[in-house]
C-alpha cells in the first residue's frame, strides 16, 4: 500500500469519524423549551455521556 493511500484511507475514516461524532451531538441536543427566551450568547453545557 503506498503513501499515498494510506493518507487516503486516513482521511476517509477521519472524515466518518466527524460525520458519527457530528451525528451523536445532535441526537443529545435537547430542544430548549418554547416558552423560554433563551439567551444566544449564554454559554450552554454539554452533557457528555458517561466514559466507559
Amino acid at each position: 500500500m503506498t503513501r499515498y493511500e494510506r493518507m487516503k484511507m486516513q482521511r476517509r475514516m477521519q472524515r466518518r469519524i466527524r460525520l458519527v461524532v457530528e451525528e451523536r451531538r445532535m441526537a443529545l441536543a435537547l430542544a430548549p423549551p418554547a416558552d423560554t427566551a433563551t439567551d444566544p450568547e449564554a454559554t450552554i453545557e454539554i452533557p457528555r455521556p458517561a466514559q466507559a
